[in-house]
Parts: structure tokens; C-alpha cells; sequence
């Protein structure tokens, strides 16, 4: 920490993710003693530059830095990981310690398999069974109430416990006090018996009749002239067991109560399914994990697949230098591209443009920089022409393996299945959701709690199908790391004027590169794709303080990528120099699952124009020539 705090011309921003990703790249070689030490070191280094910046601020009467929030959130992801890696250290020290003996050796289990990429590391995934078992451990908690049968055993228990109390303190000469002790808890102990037996037989006999007439109720809410399907059948069965869970809880009725009084309120839908689906013995939510444990299920063995090496051929090195995250995270090492070991990344960049300075005697890379790069006009006329390039060189790379297609688009389908099956469901539990802006907020509120634990797994998937279309861009994040702004095609009139003069320490655009570095660490798509949307309006604020227009008047906040001062021929070349910048070659794979599970009403708005922008300046970056550097 004091390498990092003690370098002046380092960004606090840069420094605490400096010591967040040493602490992540630990917990990746299953050091998580070490790992989890780093992690409270980088707290401790965020929490004394916030104290610091405010006690400046106090004084000078200044407004909080603009880094503050991004530097609370990475104190918040470090907060979350070092609670996991002490979870798993106090698993460790939980484990009974035997007395010294010859060690048995103990076959390994299922899910100790070991993947190529890692070097002999174990995989970061853990097995369907146990990743079922987790899910089921919170359903299995929660508290059960006791039958009458099993109410009346406790109870004769306690009088056992009396009697042989009583029994103790008695004289061998009072027989007969013993005899009628012993008769009078006989006959106690049969009386509860039999009370509960007939409660128990009454409560069944009430409990049948109220399925039945529950029964009665979903079968009209399901009434159809054919025959059901059997998720049709599925769909009524859950439906009774709603309306039965609703017999014994009260929250339920409160709720819709809610609804019925502020149907336009969302933060009341927000606040609804989320509660929702916090409880564990609510059928919906018991829906959401059996889901969950079907996709996992699927997705496992073809990741193992993919990760295991093909026939014949070498694994390939791991490189030390690259970026990698725990397993939690979206940034996934298992099926990683060779990534450069230099490769610029937005926490350890140097104030100059240069990200990482080359091997020591190593030519540089920029002696004919500007001649051998397209430049601005010829790159960015016809996109339309560029993307059908694109393409067909992607499809010239080669044809990826069919089963790893096919095992895509049917886990594709499977999620969204199982996402419209919770989706409907919710709706027929809470009729007061049946709107259109009720939908579509009840639809995110589903959709991050149920890609959560799955998003690494179906990550790993993708990029094993994207592997050759990462390798590309991995190749021309190396090649261009320290290419010029102008080189790739931005204006001059678009770049910080004097920089040396006004004291400017970063490379251009240094802050929308941190921000697209933060998608990685997140497992749901609505809130990766506002990353994205957050960078592009970051790069719009940033042209503008660059090249101000006199009529621009101040904004309270970032203005909307259409109304930004840029068009979408400036825009493109600046957000291909942020891909290049960010150095995460994984960027293709998140976009492709992006594009794939973003409710289609985003793809029409600023949302899907932001994604459409990164997807196309990352085919840009990905067809870079080749020989457009000088070596």
C-alpha cells in the first residue's frame, strides 16, 4: 500500500484498484490468507484517501471529488470479497484437527477437476450437486412448526423427565407412591397421544378441503377447452401452492392492499419482489433456485468441456502479468485468451499515454504510428462496409465447434424460459403488477437475483464460442497499447489542448476507461449495461471540457449520448482509444450476452444505442492491422 499511496502522480482511483486487483489476483491462486489481508489493506487505503479528501474539501469549501463514488464501490466490492474469503478461512479452521498419524490418501472428489489454463489449479466452478446444496441450505433453515403428534412427544418427554425426577427423591420403602406415579404418567402420556391424533387427523382432514378448494380456484384461473401442457399443469400446480402459502401468511394480502392504493409507484414493485423472493419457503422463490440448479446443471459440463485441452495439443502457459478475478466475478479466468502481458489496464495506467512501458532495449512501437493506421475518415464513412468486413473475417477464423453453438443457444433459450415462467407467475400471484411499467420493473427485479450466481459459468460459455474474436482483440490491445489518440482517429480538436500547461496527468478519456473497467465486476446485465451507458456519457462530458462550444450552457448532470455535442463519427474512434485503454479483450463475450438477455425495450433507446457504439468499436479495434506498427 505504501508503494502505491507514496507514487504523487498516481490517481487515488488508480491506486486502490492497483491493490484491489493484487488482492483478486491472490484469491485466484487460492491464497485467500494473503488475499484476504489485501483486501482489508486496500479498505483501509480507500477509507483514509475519502477521510483525507474531506477534510480538504471542509477546509476549501469544495464539492466531493467526482472519483468518490467509483472509489466507494470498489471498497464495497473489496468489503464483499474479503467476507467470502473469511468465510472460507473460517471453514478451514472449522475442520477437526486428528491426532498425528500416517496420512490416508483420499480420492478426489467431483469437483476437484483440473483445467489446462490454470496451470493444475482445481476449477473455480463448483459441481451441480453442490452448487444445488447451496441453494437448497436456506430453504432447509427456515423454520418448521411442529405437528401435533410431534408437539405431544415433546410433551411426554418433559413428564418423563419429571417422573424420573420424582422417582429419584422417593424412599424403596414407598412402593405404593411409585406404583401411582408411575400409573398416573402412563395415563398422561396416553391422553396426549391420543388428543393429538385427533387433532392431527382434523387438521389433515382441513387441510385436504382447503387444497381441494384451492385446487378448484387455479383450475378455473386455468380453464381451457384442450387439454393442458405440462408447463401449463406445472404453472396451475405452483399457482395452488401460492394461493395456499397465502392462507397462512399476511403479507401477501398487505401487499396487493399497497398495490391497489399507488399502482404507478415502482419503487413499491422494486420493494415487492424483492421481498419476495427473499424468502425461502415461498413457492416462487422456490421456482427461482430449482431454475437455477437446471441451468447450472447444464452449463457445467459444457464449460468443463471447453476448458479441458483438445487432444494432442500443449496447454498453454498462463501468462502472470494478465488481469484475472475470483470466480464470483464476471471477469472470469478459467477460458481466458492469451492477454498481453503488458496490457494497459485502467488502475495501474502512468500519467503519460504510454499505459506500460515496453522491455528494456525493445524497439518502440510508434515510430510509424500514423502511417500505417487507417485514419479517421476512411474508418469510420461506412460502417455498414466495416461490419460486413467484420464479419466475414470472423467467419474466415474458423467455424466454431457445433456442440458448443448448440449448447448455447439451448441454454439461451432455457434461461429465458425459466425467466418468463417466474415472470408470469409473479404476475398471476400479484395481479396489481399487470402493467406495462410493472412488468418490465418486476422483470429487472427478477433478473438479478436469478443471473447472479449463474453469470460466471454462462460467461465462460460465451467466451469459449467468442475465443478466437478475443484472441484478435487481445492481439490489437498489445499491438496499439501505446498508440497515440490521433493514431486511432480522434480529432485534435477532441483531445485535451496544452495538457502540460493545465498540469494533466492522464491519458485522455483516462476516467470513461476506469468507468468500463467497472462492468466486469458486475453479475447482472441491466446494471453492466448501465456501465456501459455511464461511460459513453463519461466520453461525452469529457469532448466537451476538451473542445467547449460557446453555446453549450452547464447541465446538472452527464447529457444524454443524443444530445451530446459529438456525433457518431467522433464518437466511435474515441470509444475504439477507451476499448484499447481498458485492456479487456473479454468485452466481446460480455456484449454478446448482453445483446442477448437485454429486454428488447432497451435495444430501442440510449441503452441499445451505447451498446450497439461498444460493439462496433470493439469490431474496430478487434480488425486493426497487423502491420500499422512500426517494429
Amino acid at each position: 500500500m505504501a508503494a502505491a499511496a507514496g507514487d504523487g502522480t498516481v490517481k487515488p482511483l488508480q491506486s486502490a484498484m492497483k491493490l484491489a486487483n493484487g488482492a483478486i489476483e491472490l484469491d485466484t491462486g487460492n491464497r485467500p490468507r494473503e488475499a484476504y489481508t489485501e483486501y482489508l489493506r486496500s479498505i483501509h487505503y480507500i477509507s483514509q484517501v475519502l477521510l483525507e479528501e474531506v477534510e480538504t474539501t471542509k477546509e476549501a469549501g469544495e464539492t466531493v471529488p467526482p472519483d468518490t463514488s467509483k472509489m466507494l464501490k470498489l471498497a464495497q466490492q473489496c468489503l464483499e470479497r474479503a467476507q467470502s474469503t473469511a468465510a472460507k478461512l473460517g471453514k478451514t479452521r472449522l475442520k477437526p484437527t486428528m491426532p498425528a498419524a500416517a496420512p490416508i490418501p483420499q480420492p478426489a472428489g467431483r469437483h476437484r477437476r483440473v483445467y489446462s489454463d490454470e496451470g493444475g489449479k482445481l476449477s473455480p466452478f463448483l459441481p451441480p450437486e453442490i452448487f444445488q446444496k447451496l441453494q437448497g441450505a436456506e430453504s432447509q433453515s427456515c423454520k418448521k412448526e411442529l405437528t401435533p403428534l410431534e408437539e405431544a412427544s415433546l410433551q411426554n418427554q418433559k413428564l418423563k423427565a419429571a417422573y424420573e425426577a420424582r422417582m429419584a427423591r422417593l424412599d424403596p420403602s414407598q412402593a405404593m407412591q411409585k406404583t401411582s406415579l408411575t400409573l398416573s404418567l402412563q395415563r398422561q402420556m396416553m391422553e396426549n397421544l391420543v388428543i393429538a391424533k385427533a387433532r392431527e387427523e382434523t387438521l389433515q382432514r382441513k387441510m385436504e378441503e382447503r387444497r381441494l378448494r384451492l385446487q378448484e380456484a387455479a383450475n378455473r384461473r386455468f380453464c381451457s377447452q384442450v387439454a393442458l401442457t405440462p408447463e401449463e399443469r406445472e404453472q396451475r400446480a405452483l399457482y395452488a401452492a401460492i394461493l395456499e402459502y397465502e392462507q397462512d401468511h399476511d403479507w401477501p394480502k398487505h401487499w396487493k392492499a399497497k398495490l391497489k392504493r399507488n399502482p404507478g409507484d415502482l419503487s413499491l414493485v422494486t420493494s415487492l419482489v424483492s421481498h419476495l423472493l427473499s424468502l425461502p419457503d415461498h413457492p416462487i422463490a422456490q421456482l427461482l433456485r430449482r431454475l437455477q440448479c437446471s441451468v447450472y446443471s447444464a452449463l457445467y459440463p459444457a464449460v468443463s468441456r471447453a476448458a479441458a485441452p483438445a487432444p494432442g495439443c500443449c496447454p498453454p502457459t498462463p501468462n502472470p502479468g494478465s488481469r484475472r478475478l475470483r470466480p464470483s466475478q464476471s471477469l472470469h479466468c478459467m477460458l481466458s485468451p492469451p492477454e498481453p502481458s503488458a496490457a494497459p489496464r485502467p488502475q495501474d495506467s502512468p500519467p503519460t499515454p504510454p499505459l506500460q512501458p515496453g522491455p528494456v532495449g525493445s524497439p518502440s512501437p510508434l515510430g510509424d504510428t500514423a502511417s500505417g493506421l487507417p485514419d479517421k475518415d476512411s474508418s469510420f464513412e461506412d460502417l455498414e462496409q466495416f461490419l460486413g468486413t467484420s464479419e466475414r473475417q470472423g467467419r474466415g477464423r474458423g467455424v466454431q465447434p457445433e456442440p458448443q453453438l448448440q449448447q448455447l443457444k439451448t441454454t439461451v433459450e432455457e434461461i429465458h424460459n425459466a425467466i418468463d415462467r417466474l415472470l408470469s407467475l409473479t404476475l398471476l400471484a400479484f395481479e396489481g403488477l399487470n402493467t406495462a411499467a410493472s412488468k418490465d420493473r418486476c422483470l429487472a427485479c427478477i433478473e438479478e437475483p436469478f443471473f447472479c450466481p449463474l453469470w460466471p459459468l454462462l460467461l465462460a460459455l460465451y467466451r469459449s464460442v467468442h475465443r478466437a474474436r478475443e484472441a484478435a482483440l487481445s492481439r490489437s490491445m498489445e499491438l496499439y497499447r501505446n498508440a497515440p489518440p490521433t493514431a486511432i482517429g480522434i480529432p485534435t480538436k477532441l483531445l485535451p489542448q496544452n495538457p502540460e500547461a493545465k498540469g494533466a496527468t492522464d491519458y485522455p478519456y483516462c476516467a470513461a476507461a476506469q468507468e468500463l473497467g467497472l462492468l466486469v465486476l458486475e453479475s447482472c446485465p441491466q446494471k453492466k449495461l448501465e456501465c456501459i451507458v455511464r461511460t459513453l456519457r463519461i466520453i461525452c462530458v469529457c469532448a466537451e471540457d476538451y473542445c467547449p462550444t460557446p453555446e453549450a450552457t452547464p447541465q446538472a448532470g452527464p447529457p444524454p449520448i443524443a444530445a451530446a455535442a459529438i456525433g457518431a463519427d467522433d464518437l466511435l474512434p474515441i470509444l475504439s482509444f477507451v476499448v484499447l485503454r481498458s485492456g479487456l479483450p473479454q468485452l466481446v463475450s460480455e456484449c454478446a450476452a448482453l445483446e442477448e438477455f437485454i429486454h428488447e425495450g432497451y435495444l430501442i433507446g440510449e441503452e441499445g444505442y451505447c451498446l450497439t457504439s461498444l460493439q462496433s468499436a470493439l469490431s474496430y479495434v478487434e480488425l486493426l492491422p497487423r502491420d500499422g506498427l512500426a517494429k
